[in-house]
């Protein structure tokens, strides 16, 4: 591991030990019950413990993620790409998108399970919809951001719209594409739960949910350290990404 790693991981690293640190000193200096406040060691043996019961519900939340995340990327990059070609298309959709947010999404859930049923596919859709905004802003502010001249240097040389996209605007906004990606995979996780906690068979969502009506709350937390892990992950991974395509970035 490089030394710049360590320097910038190390603050995070010493404040999430002390915290974990002060929770266990507390829990155990103040006699509360592990029924009501687990300490993170009473956490951590209850992961483990059930770990095997965990591992089917963490495979299904994760294949419902990366459906959704996929399919946010290609219809928010889509979209973008539709606002692009014309500023009255921008204007009439962009307040349409931005009003859209103001839906909960949560609120919409019971109405997908009932249109798309108990499969997987209502809980790939919530996690669309929470995907999709992100990635979408991020792509079109990302256009809109790109140097006039350098546009007007393509029109020059009669460069089609394509042509312009893929040698110009595409690369262009790949950086503020994948800031708009990492805002939208820490959400992912969250959106398929929802998905899930509304109504499925199988899935993180539901193990919480039956964890929590059977008052097990080391289970509940340790389902929120795994929902925790995997989003912290995904945010690893696109980062992870981004390095690899637009080395250029942090020179």
């Amino acid at each position: 591991m490089k030394l710049k790693t360590i320097i910038n991981l190390g603050p995070a690293f010493v404040l999430f030990t002390t915290l974990f640190t002060v929770w266990e000193i507390f829990v155990q200096t103040s006699q509360i019950s592990n029924q009501l406040l687990p300490s993170p060691i009473v956490i951590m043996q209850a992961f483990f413990r059930n770990w095997n019961i965990i591992l089917p519900h963490v495979q299904q939340t994760l294949i419902e993620t990366l459906i959704g995340i996929f399919t946010a990327i290609v219809i928010g990059i889509t979209t973008a790409v539709l606002l692009d070609t014309s500023s009255w298309v921008k204007r009439a959709v962009y307040p349409i998108l931005v009003t859209s947010q103001t839906i909960p999404i949560i609120a919409l859930a019971p109405l997908l399970l009932i249109w798309l049923g108990f499969d997987i596919w209502s809980k790939v859709v919530v996690v669309t919809l929470f995907c999709y905004f992100p990635i979408t802003i991020a792509m079109s502010d990302g256009f809109s951001r790109i140097d006039k001249e350098f546009i007007n240097l393509f029109k020059t040389m009669n460069a089609s719209y394509i042509d312009t996209m893929r040698l110009l605007k595409f690369p262009s906004a790949l950086p503020a594409f994948f800031s708009g990606l990492k805002i939208a995979v820490t959400y992912s996780i969250t959106g398929a739960m929802v998905g899930e906690y509304v109504g499925a068979e199988k899935g993180l969502g539901v193990f919480i949910q039956t964890a929590a009506n059977a008052y097990a709350i080391s289970l509940v937390f340790a389902t929120i350290f795994v929902t925790t892990l995997l989003s912290m992950l995904l945010f690893i991974l696109v980062s992870i990404l981004e390095k690899m395509l637009l080395p250029w970035k942090e020179k």
